[in-house]
């Protein structure tokens, strides 16, 4: 019976460590998409471009979607995302991971 406490114990340990590591990937792709998302969207404004559709293109190619996309002046912008992958369990996605990012000329800051 204490044997099979123990391994009860440790597989719930290993399904928690696995929920930490997906949640982990998922900030990850998460700020890799704002950071490049506003990159682009601050050079599009440079360049005369429309910046929040540069800034929904560059999230898409990694794997990020653009929930909110701000114009602050000055050359800078602001882009909020969410994460396309999330921490599943069972199938069941529990959540998504969301980053936000601002770029712009470094003389606005």
């Amino acid at each position: 019976m204490l044997v099979l406490g123990v391994v009860a114990a440790v597989l719930v340990l290993a399904l928690a460590l696995a929920g930490l590591a997906q949640a982990q990937a998922a900030r990850g792709t998460a700020q890799t998409g704002a950071d490049l998302a506003a990159l682009a969207a601050a050079t599009a404004v440079r360049d005369g471009w429309e910046p929040c559709g540069r800034a929904r293109e560059a999230a898409a190619r990694n794997r990020a979607v653009v929930v909110a996309c701000t114009e602050q002046g000055a050359g800078v912008v602001r882009v909020d995302v969410e994460s396309r992958a999330g921490v599943t369990f069972l199938g069941a996605t529990l959540g998504r991971a969301t980053a936000a990012a601002r770029a712009g000329p470094a003389s606005a800051r």
